[in-house]
């Protein structure tokens, strides 16, 4: 059995590939994988959607030497699904960790999700809230716990009409710079036509192809033992986005934009100022 902080082995390793996996590949991870510190309810519900991402898509990784076999870490994912987690989890336990995430508080108020997410040990945001900062503080005692706590910097899926990440809020870069651990960037693609963002109804009776990639730790050595200003914050948190952006545009084989959305400054609807009849 394998738990959080053990090594993923040589031949684990070898399904990091551009092609999707196997069949064979498939039944070997899912028998081999065990689920230990996911918590009872977590563990429930990873046992219950992994054949979906398993076997309902057409999954296809790279990267996963870069997730760190022991100690704490950050994931920076770009977000362009609510179907994302399926397979970032999926993608993280099949390379031997377990992942925290950080999700929306409003999560922990739905039945059945608030155990899952409570079984799980995952980290509720407590937005425009006296509570706010205690995601922060939450996600460094994970980490110094040594454990790997998962970040959608964006805050939310993005508002790119093509899908490239957008600006990041900078409490990614604030975390990291305070904790000193490794940021591993990493990318989804394909998960936005599994579950298309805004839709409530998964593409289920076509197998989709779904990517998820890992780079290298995000050089931050710029930024860490200085100041933590405002501007080593945005400088930090836009290296971390300029990595993700960059495994995006490989998936894709394509050129992203120069500049990235920005949620906030995106330009609200004219109102119709004509006269009422």
């Amino acid at each position: 059995m394998r738990g959080s902080g053990s090594p993923s082995d040589p031949e684990e390793n070898a399904v990091t590939q551009d092609r999707p996996l196997s069949a064979w590949q498939k039944l070997r991870l899912t028998f081999t994988r065990r689920w230990r510190d996911s918590g009872f309810w977590y563990g429930v519900a990873i046992a219950l959607i992994w054949p979906f991402a398993m076997f309902g898509t057409r999954i296809a990784w790279r990267g996963g030497e870069y997730i760190p076999r022991t100690g704490g870490a950050l994931l920076a994912i770009n977000h362009v699904s609510f179907s994302d987690p399926i397979f970032d989890v999926a993608f993280t336990i099949c390379h031997g960790r377990m992942p925290r995430f950080l999700a929306k508080s409003e999560l922990w108020e739905m039945p059945v999700v608030k155990w899952v997410l409570g079984g799980g040990r995952h980290i509720p945001v407590y937005r425009a809230s006296i509570r706010a900062t205690d995601a922060f503080r939450d996600a460094i005692a994970a980490i110094e716990r040594g454990e790997i706590v998962a970040f959608y910097p964006e805050g939310t899926y993005t508002a790119d009409p093509d899908g490239w990440p957008m600006k990041a809020k900078n409490g990614i870069g604030r975390i990291a710079l305070l904790t000193g651990a490794p940021v591993i960037p990493v990318a989804n693609w394909g998960t936005q036509d599994v579950l298309p963002p805004g839709s409530g109804r998964p593409q289920l009776f076509r197998r989709r192809r779904v990517t998820v990639v890992a780079g290298p730790p995000v050089d931050l050595s710029a930024w860490l033992g200085g100041p933590r200003t405002r501007t080593a914050l945005d400088g930090a948190t836009n290296a971390i986005m300029d990595d993700v952006t960059r495994l995006v545009a490989d998936i894709r084989g394509e050129t992203p934009p120069a500049a990235a959305v920005d949620p906030a400054k995106r330009e609200e609807p004219q109102k119709d100022e004509r006269p009422a009849s």
